[in-house]
């Protein structure tokens, strides 16, 4: 059964942003267009290079490896209408005779799914402020029945670059996990980092471990109600700092609900719209902080299916 984002909650958010737009509109103006270029198309993986692979290739000591990427299927909880649908094609059936002298069979799949769901990239045709995108681009000018015109995931560029996993479970004094609309600003972030003895820098990617994940399969209902995350401040002071992309162990990364009741989805719009950084979600983060790796060589290669606004992904972390 496929588990939905709570009705009720979702309609008072978008009624809330409908009824309040100030926060989008009033600063409409000044975020536009990029500080990478009126025409840039990458945002935040401008500050990808080789140089920066060379350094996070150094943090390589065991040759470990982990999937940051989840199962994906027809049970993983989903927001509002997505869902996943796979269907194993027979091309050689028992009634099929084999094919050649070396009686070969076979079997395809048909994949009917939303890309937005399970681990995924969110592209910065995905979301935006006031019906403008990154650099101000417009959805008119982005939208087609067919894919997106600009800014598809396929031309995000690969991601191999350090990875810095902050334990907000750890730094908040939590047990197992952190609790609904737990936020992260500035001086939880800052905090974390102090506390594992790392700093992050430009061009890095960030993941917050809340504890929140192992909740999709134990109770998907509360998993996708709410979730600690990240808010506006801390959104912009990662924008700042130049990191390429920001994650969680969390279906939206965004704290839900937001401590103001009439933001939607604010550090989305901050981070994608606004600073060109790439969104990650359902993160895989367990393994990681079983071992107590803080920061890991982060490699990232996404599908290239053509028009595409979000992706399903599994990153590898290596240490």
């Amino acid at each position: 059964m496929k588990i939905r984002f709570a009705a009720g909650l979702l309609t008072s958010m978008f009624v809330g942003l409908v009824l309040s737009p100030s926060w989008v509109v009033a600063q409409e103006a000044d975020w536009y267009p990029s500080r990478y270029g009126a025409d840039d198309t990458i945002g935040a993986a401008n500050n990808l290079s080789a140089a920066g692979v060379l350094k996070a290739a150094s943090l390589v000591t065991r040759g470990k490896t982990y999937q940051l990427g989840g199962v994906t299927g027809r049970a993983t909880p989903a927001w509002g209408h997505r869902n996943f649908n796979l269907i194993m094609y027979p091309h050689a059936s028992e009634a099929v005779p084999p094919l050649g002298k070396n009686l070969g069979t076979s079997h395809d799949d048909y994949l009917a799914t939303w890309l937005g769901i399970g681990t995924q990239i969110d592209g910065f045709a995905h979301y935006g402020i006031n019906h403008r995108y990154y650099n101000g681009v417009t959805a008119a000018d982005l939208f087609s029945p067919d894919g997106t015109r600009k800014y598809a995931t396929k031309d995000i560029p690969p991601i191999v670059t350090r990875g810095v996993l902050l334990n907000m479970v750890s730094y908040l004094k939590a047990d197992r996990m952190l609790e609904a609309g737990t936020a992260f600003n500035q001086p939880e972030i800052v905090g974390a980092a102090k506390a594992q003895g790392i700093k992050i820098g430009r061009g890095d990617v960030v993941i917050f471990h809340t504890g929140w994940q192992p909740l999709a399969s134990e109770d998907p209902e509360r998993f996708m109600q709410g979730e600690p995350g990240l808010d506006v401040g801390g959104a912009q002071y990662l924008a700042e700092l130049g990191v390429v992309a920001v994650g969680a162990d969390t279906w939206g990364l965004d704290v839900l609900p937001n401590p103001d009741p009439e933001l939607v989805f604010p550090a989305h719009a901050v981070l994608l719209a606004k600073n060109g950084v790439y969104v990650l979600e359902n993160i895989q983060t367990a393994e990681l902080i079983a071992d107590d790796v803080s920061e890991f060589l982060f490699v990232l290669g996404i599908p290239r299916f053509e028009g595409a606004v979000q992706m399903v992904i599994n990153p590898i972390a290596i240490r």
